[in-house]
């Protein structure tokens, strides 16, 4: 950590800091949002409508105390993580590469893309995409920028869209239903459905947002932003903006502790509580009972639900057919383009964490420093090559690549919320840490995944 201290700057209004919340929200649009709640929802109902609710809101508060430290630090967790246990670098890049390497959001984006031309195999389309996907991150100015452009503009067409269509599809009766699925009342059952698979259900609640080491990046964006301490912090270039001469600068500036470091803190505090409950919990749940409740109306006791995302296919189908060809193709463009933007920024979030770790490892070892944004490209065309090579020996199921990295990241969000969790109780000094009821939710949720995931894993290699 730098001995450096500059002030603590204040706050800025609400308006000028709305941003990192879409991008993490975004991640998690192609996988629990738009696949699996919506696939549950097709199969057993809405009675499973709290453990999407709780789920979202459980990554409310993990992502907060990771902004928590960012703020404070104007550095990445990670950075803080490696300084307690340095060797947590290879947990993050293994686990990161693992969890989120196998393409199954943009093999759904390209599956649903290929109904829409009538297209059987749709593996060549999946593989362009994923190339689009590297020349889209390669070519902006700066990294950030780029994401939140893309996605502020997608969630803002496509959710009105989806959400027109459902109150126009559904019935009173439907949204009585959702409102039971929200406090665990299904068709015959309350809150866990028979029949229902454990590392599904698992998946599902893991991806109600983001997931597994995603979160964690939101760190790195509200740092690259310029929230609190962020604002001294390096921006990561373009690749063909850095012109090679970017070097690395990981450790984030000391503010001091006094009144007004204090004061700053709590106006930053309260705003982007505001900001995250607003753009992620907020929006995110509207996000996911709409598409639930369509899913629902449309697709639901269909044949062929249970097949990858026929679902999906299955409620163009429905939606043309009630409303007509037109909107029901429109529709299933909208899922297409929404999944291939969380498979771009599920890209550039595992980029970012793989190679900021292998920087916080190497970075002593050259006098000159380390290139961040060409380690930062070096990953991205690696996952690139990854998937294309995946697909070329036909290992392409969208709904199997997306619920085995989902169970693998929810084990993964079980190992980073207890060091976050560690982090800020070690590192922050004392009037910037949680008070006690934050500190009991993230007991809870660290708990929480934990025994889920054993579950899971006994559940797998045992039965």
């Amino acid at each position: 950590m730098s001995t450096e201290y500059k002030p603590f700057p204040p706050p800025l209004p609400f308006k000028k800091i709305i941003g990192p919340s879409f991008i993490i929200l975004a991640l998690g649009l192609g996988s629990g949002e738009v696949i699996l709640w919506p696939y549950l929802a097709s199969n057993y109902g809405l009675g499973i409508a709290w453990a999407a609710i709780l789920g979202i809101t459980f990554q409310f508060f993990i992502n907060m105390e990771i902004e928590r430290y960012a703020l404070v630090r104007g550095e990445s967790v990670f950075v803080g993580i490696a300084r307690m246990f340095p060797r947590s670098v290879y947990w993050f890049i293994l686990s990161t590469f693992i969890g989120f390497g196998l393409p199954g959001i943009v093999a759904a984006s390209a599956k649903v893309f290929a109904s829409i031309i009538g297209v059987e195999d749709f593996r060549l389309i999946a593989i362009i995409m994923l190339l689009c996907i590297g020349v889209i991150l390669s070519t902006g100015k700066t990294l950030y920028g780029v994401m939140e452009r893309i996605t502020k503009t997608i969630l803002l067409i496509s959710v009105p869209f989806i959400f027109l269509l459902a109150l126009y599809l559904s019935t009173t009766s439907d949204w009585v239903t959702l409102f039971h699925g929200t406090v665990g009342r299904g068709d015959g059952y309350w809150f866990i459905p028979p029949g229902i698979g454990l590392a599904t259900f698992l998946a599902a609640f893991a991806y109600s947002g983001a997931g597994g080491n995603l979160n964690l990046t939101q760190s790195v964006y509200i740092k690259e932003k310029g929230y609190g301490m962020g604002k001294y912090s390096q921006k990561i270039q373009g690749l063909f903006h850095d012109k090679g001469k970017q070097r690395v600068q990981l450790n984030g500036i000391l503010c001091e502790v006094n009144d007004e470091s204090i004061a700053h803190f709590s106006g930053w505090w309260k705003t982007i509580n505001k900001e995250h409950g607003f753009v992620f919990l907020l929006i995110g749940s509207l996000s996911m009972m709409l598409l639930m409740i369509l899913s629902y109306v449309t697709a639901f006791g269909l044949e062929g639900n249970a097949q990858g995302i026929q679902f999906v296919i299955n409620e163009g189908l429905v939606i043309g057919g009630l409303i007509g060809p037109f909107i029901g193709t429109l529709f299933l463009l909208a899922v297409s383009v929404m999944l291939f933007q969380t498979q771009l920024g599920v890209m550039d979030s595992t980029s970012r964490i793989m190679s900021e770790n292998l920087a916080i490892k190497h970075i002593n070892r050259f006098p000159d420093g380390v290139r961040l944004s060409k380690l930062y490209y070096g990953f991205l065309w690696s996952q690139i090559a990854f998937g294309i090579l995946l697909f070329l020996f036909n290992i392409h199921e969208p709904k199997t690549l997306i619920v085995a990295g989902a169970v693998i990241n929810a084990v993964a969000m079980f190992v980073h919320t207890g060091l976050v969790a560690m982090l800020n109780a070690r590192e922050l000094p004392k009037p910037f840490r949680p008070s006690v009821f934050r500190k009991c939710m993230i007991g809870f949720i660290f708990l929480f995944f934990g025994f889920f995931s054993a579950v899971v894993l006994i559940d797998t290699l045992f039965y």
